[in-house]
């Protein structure tokens, strides 16, 4: 090894912790095992290798093949100038310990080289198409590898809806942020055939912080190397959030797990470690009542639900719901689409109508709304139960987002309910009033109407600590 080179290589192993070192050691050893290194001797150094063949040999479960190619041309990537190792079918040592370093630790200008090389094993532009085919693998793999090594919390691939649409919808949102030098946006089959430079895909991995993330979660838990150690961000401690109250439930949600992971990274820091559920219309019925007495004084909640025609969306509350004729909530709130599309909506600064609450008035709109104006809400759900809207002509005034519904007034097939970060102090009493707790003007009319109290009866106990998976 030439003095620039092993000094450029010890620079990059320098970025390790002793202790990350010997766990990157132990890996490539275990690696070149497997590839039947002979370790002959070249001067004083013992050289050994990892073939494309012992790569596939050690992830075969943790990873889908196709990711394990991509990971092995991304270190082939790796050009130790002046050595003929630059065109080898094997993996070096220095190949090994650059990638890590590069991927791991580097800029985006020091990733860039290996990800162009990981989209296509050609030199030159990528197209949006193999941009697209790379991004659904890196996703894919995501899911894939956090179930496989049980990292995913107390969610699974049972308790959520089918991963592989949510793989197609986050690779389309991740897609959309790609820009050409001039600042367009291709869309649709012209982005599958737009050609990218790399300078296109630097820009997009820096503004894309999920690329870099997610390629780093596939390469800790795929090859199982630095997955424990303290150097991991809160980016990726926090990638999925405890998932509490669905265990043995026989619930499955209406978020699939990419969906989760996007949704989640848009929340405030503080509140990304855990949802709890809350309110589930196929387990606590179909009733308002039972929804506002399940989410009032729970502190910040997501809202999510489905139409009957199959589209899937929601919205973020910052604050506790409380029931009351007043807008609440601040500009922490935003609105999503979950399917057919999935996107998230922040609010635009032109009001503060974030969030709204009532029930039992004659004066006011009686429902839970998020958006816009009376009559006409971004995310409308009636006090009539099973009946909303969202309107945006062209789009929401709050929040800037498009009509989330299939059609503009919908009828409602499920709806959840999720706290998310830890839950106030209390609001595990507190927060278990059905509605006419709330307002003892509207128990008492239904008594002298003769009618009986439909809540009574239904109300559980908020699930603690058994569903600590996590």
């Amino acid at each position: 090894m030439g003095n620039a080179e092993s000094n450029a290589y010890r620079n990059h192993l320098s970025r390790f912790l002793p202790e990350e070192q010997s766990d990157i050691d132990g890996v490539f050893d275990t690696l070149s095992g497997l590839s039947g290194s002979a370790g002959a001797k070249n001067g004083k150094a013992t050289k050994k290798t990892v073939t494309l063949a012992a790569l596939q040999a050690y992830m075969r479960e943790p990873l889908p093949e196709q990711m394990t190619v991509r990971l092995y041309n991304g270190m082939k990537s790796i050009d130790l100038t002046g050595k003929s190792s630059g065109l080898s079918e094997q993996i070096a040592k220095e190949q090994f310990v650059i990638f890590m370093s590069n991927l791991l630790k580097g800029n985006a200008d020091e990733k860039i080289t290996i990800i162009m090389r990981m989209i296509s094993k050609a030199e030159g532009p990528v197209k949006g198409k193999q941009i697209q085919e790379f991004t659904e693998d890196l996703i894919m793999s995501v899911v894939h590898v956090l179930s496989y090594r049980k990292e995913l919390k107390g969610w699974n691939l049972e308790n959520t809806r089918d991963s592989a649409s949510g793989v197609k919808a986050l690779a389309s949102q991740l897609l959309s942020e790609l820009k050409l030098a001039d600042g367009t946006k291709p869309v649709g089959p012209q982005l599958m055939e737009t050609n990218f430079d790399r300078s296109a895909i630097e820009d997009w991995v820096y503004r894309v912080p999920q690329i870099s993330i997610f390629l780093s979660v596939v390469i800790r838990q795929g090859l199982h190397v630095l997955h424990s150690l303290p150097d991991q961000t809160k980016d990726i401690l926090n990638l999925v959030p405890g998932c509490k109250g669905i265990k043995r439930r026989g619930l499955v949600s209406l978020f699939d797990i990419p969906s989760i992971i996007y949704i989640n990274s848009h929340l405030p820091a503080e509140l990304q470690h855990k949802w709890q559920l809350l309110f589930s219309s196929r387990l606590h019925g179909e009733s308002f009542s039972q929804f506002c007495g399940h989410i009032v004084n729970k502190g910040p909640c997501i809202v999510i639900l489905q139409d009957l025609d199959g589209y899937i969306f929601g919205g973020f509350a910052s604050h506790s719901w409380e029931v009351k004729p007043q807008f609440q909530g601040d500009n922490r709130c935003f609105l999503f689409s979950v399917f057919p599309s999935l996107a998230v909506y922040t609010y635009t600064g032109y009001n503060d109508h974030y969030m709204y609450l009532n029930h039992g008035q004659q004066t006011m709109p009686n429902g839970l709304g998020m958006g816009g104006q009376h009559g006409y809400f971004g995310l409308w759900i009636d006090s009539d139960y099973g009946k909303g809207h969202s309107k945006a002509k062209p789009r929401c005034t709050t929040y800037n987002s498009p009509q989330l519904s299939a059609k503009e007034d919908f009828a409602l097939d499920a709806m959840e309910v999720w706290a998310v970060g830890d839950l106030p102090d209390g609001a595990a009493t507190k927060g278990k009033k059905s509605i006419l707790d709330v307002d003892p003007e509207a128990q008492a009319l239904l008594e002298m109407a003769g009618k009986t109290r439909q809540s009574t009866g239904l109300r559980e106990p908020i699930e603690e600590d058994d569903d600590d998976d996590f």
